[in-house]
């Protein structure tokens, strides 16, 4: 299969200015989409708690969102007087800017996106672990424990859990072959073409779930905001943030479960691609093919965020040992098993439905252990370091 090139210039400038155009709209339609998106999650959350959630600012409450953004742009700007200046101020940028860019190579549609990639898959996440930086810079130069606390538990739940998201990730390539994002997209639309092949979320059910578990951990999405928790740490690495920089935070949240949402429909689940012999020809249908593809693209994302909502409004907090041990014990293995799999089934050039079957497999198993360990009684006793030490429980 050729290689699936950016379009030109689209405005007919030169190539320097029209990436420079390219990436003010990115930056104007995702501040758009951070506003939307608090606004969206706010009304899903309400509805699965059985209340109206934001109606008062504007028809359905639609300009909450804006609202809240211009109260946040207006409050003032406060700083401790015990905190590390430069690192206080500089960490919420190191947290929001290697978000922002990896929105550079992520594909809206077949031939719409800032720019293309042969390496996009590589970038996308060596880019995203970035932010990491600035979430340790947010809690350590604070000058508060919580802060420290909330920042060094991140740290260690993101390094953790990036070793089985990257494992599921190359199980993926080995099938494609590619590290280029716009084919990982295409080869996923079953057309008649040589090397299509089904969604990726059949084809390896199992690289799919420990990919999206993963996910939530990277993003602190409940079950796995342990980092934030507003019982233990009062708001985590930026509780002593206020006004912008901690809109920036909030921008850069919602920015990265956007972005994952886009480079996990891309992967998984086809993107712009639709299964099906005539993807490329829904032109004909009405409207220009980038349209019909933005379209899907968007569709997928928006499938991708209400499951995380959903999650969110349903499944409680884990403890940081549970949290940990379900990395190391549960995903790290099972990442490993699925990665040989896939492995093996590459070599020997076995069928698809044999690695789909394996892959099934091994996703009934993790799913049997996290049903498992939900219905578990609690015992009463104390964790970790206190249960070696026999300390009694009060």
């Amino acid at each position: 299969m050729s290689s699936l090139p950016f379009a030109d210039p689209i405005f007919g400038i030169p190539s320097w200015l029209d990436i420079i155009v390219r990436v003010i709209v990115a930056a104007l339609v995702l501040t758009v989409i951070v506003i939307y998106a608090t606004y969206g999650e706010r009304k899903l959350l309400g509805r699965f708690q059985q209340r109206l959630g934001p109606m008062k600012t504007g028809p359905w409450g639609l300009w909450q969102g804006v609202a809240d953004a211009v109260k946040l742009v207006g409050k003032e700007d406060i700083r401790p007087n015990n905190a590390d200046r430069w690192v206080f101020e500089f960490a919420p940028y190191l947290t929001f800017i290697p978000i922002f860019v990896t929105l550079v190579t992520l594909p809206v549609a077949q031939e719409w996106g800032i720019r293309n990639l042969s390496l996009g898959l590589f970038f996308v996440f060596a880019v995203m672990g970035l932010n990491i930086v600035g979430i340790v810079m947010a809690g350590l130069g604070s000058g508060n424990k919580y802060a420290l606390l909330g920042g060094v538990r991140a740290a260690a739940q993101m390094i953790s859990y990036e070793i089985p998201l990257v494992i599921s990730l190359l199980s993926v390539t080995m099938v494609a072959g590619t590290l280029d994002l716009n084919l990982i997209a295409a080869m996923q639309s079953l057309s008649p073409d040589e090397g299509q092949h089904a969604p990726f979320i059949a084809l390896q059910p199992l690289a799919f779930l420990i990919f999206f578990t993963a996910m939530l951990s990277e993003l602190h999405r409940a079950p796995f905001d342990i980092p934030v928790a507003e019982s233990e740490v009062v708001g985590g690495y930026f509780v002593e943030y206020s006004g912008i920089r901690w809109s920036m935070f909030q921008l850069a949240e919602y920015a990265s479960l956007f972005a994952w949402a886009i480079f996990g429909s891309v992967v998984f689940l086809g993107g712009w691609a639709v299964p099906g012999p005539d993807t490329f020809n829904l032109g004909s249908w009405w409207g220009p093919d980038w349209a019909w593809h933005a379209a899907f693209t968007i569709v997928k994302a928006l499938l991708w965020f209400v499951v995380i909502v959903w999650i969110r409004a349903t499944v409680p907090r884990l403890r940081i040992d549970q949290l940990m041990n379900f990395c190391w014990k549960v995903l790290l293995p099972l990442s490993l098993v699925q990665f040989l799999m896939t492995g093996f089934a590459v070599v020997y050039e076995w069928p698809e439905w044999v690695m789909a079957i394996t892959s099934a497999a091994g996703a009934a198993v993790l799913i049997a252990i996290i049903i498992r360990r939900a219905l578990r009684k609690p015992k009463n006793t104390l964790v970790g370091s206190y249960r070696r030490a026999q300390v009694p429980v009060q």
